[in-house]
């Protein structure tokens, strides 16, 4: 999966603005510093949308760590398929990914 080029996509903006403020995010800076301080650097896009971007790619990168979690927890049963790895990688929503995992999950004791 493609974070940047979703965002991109659900945002209608350039994919090099949104790789700026991904970069500039993950240096640790703060979105009010970079919609006030640095508006070169994203193509000025203002205080919602970098807040709308910072939420999306926060989600879409938990979502890759709970897809990958749930595919090695399925494999380590040894009940993954190849239908099943096809179906949780093209999820589009953490609820998708649970509910194909629920079956699999661990009972606990």
């Amino acid at each position: 999966m493609d974070i940047i080029q979703i965002i991109t996509k659900e945002l209608s903006v350039e994919k090099w603005q949104v790789e700026a403020a991904v970069k500039l995010i993950d240096e640790g800076c703060t979105i009010p510093f970079i919609s006030r301080y640095r508006k070169e650097a994203t193509g000025s896009l203002n205080d919602e949308q970098l807040r709308s971007l910072h939420e999306r790619l926060l989600y879409l990168r938990n979502l890759e760590d709970k897809k990958n979690q749930v595919i090695g927890s399925i494999e380590e049963q040894g009940k993954l398929t190849p239908e099943l790895k096809k179906q949780i990688l093209e999820a589009q929503t953490l609820v998708v990914v649970e509910d194909l995992y629920r079956p699999y999950r661990p009972k606990r004791r």
